[in-house]
């Protein structure tokens, strides 16, 4: 579902204490357009910063690029743009609107649904705000929420985005193979749909695949996806994850080599090291035990759910590693955040956690393979 509003989770943002303060620069070559524009943008912005259709031009930027990168340091910089407004209890609609979409990121859900349902309720047809609630709560866990969402979309988004939000929740709660089939359809009957929209259904429909425990499908989807967005995040961390969980570490490892800039992504080639014992994981998990440790001393707790399997399969700590996941799952409750839990509880022996977890499957009759086999 992270894919759901193209809105990945990114970590807190850090506001320095003065304008002066530098933290660290953006990559920047000189030849690049995109940075030299984003450049120009701040200094402008620099200049004046309540100029409000600059600082939200430039949010946006920053936002998309944070989606597509994973990097969390790009929500730091939106929200630094749209610091004149960013606590304002009416600000503009639009930064309300941006507001939002960085609090889901930052985990701060509670936060996010009081700006949307303040959008909806200015707004009913506001299409933007519907998806990202709906993603919002999909995430919580709250699908029959989600589902009325999804159902306003019908005449405010096009026919794929519609079914996507739809066919998303129907896909956690039942009906896995009705929804893979009823999306890919839809797909079919959008050729003409923009690359960036292809891109994230293919993924959602790849996910929906590996669930249903068809391997061939879902490695076509997640080619197509890449073939269309070789850079998005999201994606590569969920084909790393299908390739990992079909016994092809050497694949996740030559898929993620140079992009391991990111904590998820950097997990992911350490588990491929790890299960061909390459000389260096040893490395790798010393990075990611210190960035773990620099994202706890921020206070962010965002990645809780990489830093759970971190623990469980690179440490080899069951305790720590169900305690973070407890502490996840109190806040999202995705598959991966299940699964994550019950391997960490059954590691640790745990058979109150265990039931717990059987408990929510039987309950969502959420179906995924990989979570039918660890609940047995």
């Amino acid at each position: 579902m992270g894919l759901l509003a193209a809105l990945p989770v990114a970590a807190t943002p850090f506001v320095p204490a003065s304008d002066d303060q530098v933290l660290e620069r953006l990559p920047y070559a000189r030849a690049d357009p995109v940075q030299r524009e984003l450049r120009a943008m701040r200094i402008a912005l620099a200049r004046d910063p309540g100029q409000l259709a600059l600082a939200v031009q430039l949010a946006r930027r920053f936002t998309e690029l944070g989606r597509i990168s994973g990097d969390p340091r790009y929500a730091g910089y939106a929200q630094s743009a749209l610091a004149p407004w960013w606590d304002l209890a009416e600000p503009p609609r639009q930064v309300r609107m941006l507001r939002a979409t960085l609090r889901q990121r930052m985990h701060e859900f509670d936060a996010a649904l009081a700006d949307l349902a303040a959008l909806i309720a200015a707004d009913p047809r506001d299409g933007q705000a519907r998806l990202t609630r709906a993603t919002v709560l999909q995430v919580r866990g709250d699908f029959e929420a989600a589902s009325h969402d999804c159902a306003a979309l019908r005449s405010l988004a096009s026919e794929l985005v519609w079914a996507a939000c739809a066919q998303s929740v129907t896909a956690a709660t039942g009906q896995l193979r009705t929804a893979y089939a009823t999306l890919a359809e839809a797909l079919a009957r959008q050729p003409r749909a923009s690359p960036e929209l292809r891109a994230w259904v293919l993924a959602m429909l790849a996910e929906m695949a590996g669930r249903a425990g068809e391997p061939r499908e879902a490695e076509a989807h997640f080619r197509a996806a890449l073939a269309l967005d070789p850079t998005d995040h999201y994606t590569l961390g969920a084909y790393a994850d299908f390739l990992l969980d079909a016994g092809r570490p050497v694949d996740a490892r030559t898929l993620l080599d140079g992009r391991l800039r990111t904590d998820a992504l950097l997990l992911r080639h350490a588990l491929a090291l790890a299960a061909v014992q390459a000389p260096e994981l040893a490395a790798e998990t010393e990075q990611l035990r210190a960035r773990f440790a620099a994202s706890r001393m921020r206070g962010d707790r965002v990645h809780q759910r990489e830093e759970a399997r971190f623990a469980l399969h690179l440490l080899k700590d069951p305790a720590a590693a169900l305690r973070l996941a407890q502490q996840n799952w109190a806040v999202q409750r995705e598959p991966a955040d299940l699964r994550i839990l019950l391997e960490a509880a059954l590691a640790a022996g745990d058979a109150t956690t265990v039931r717990g977890a059987r408990d929510w499957l039987a309950r969502t009759r959420l179906e995924d393979v990989q979570l039918a086999r660890l609940a047995r």
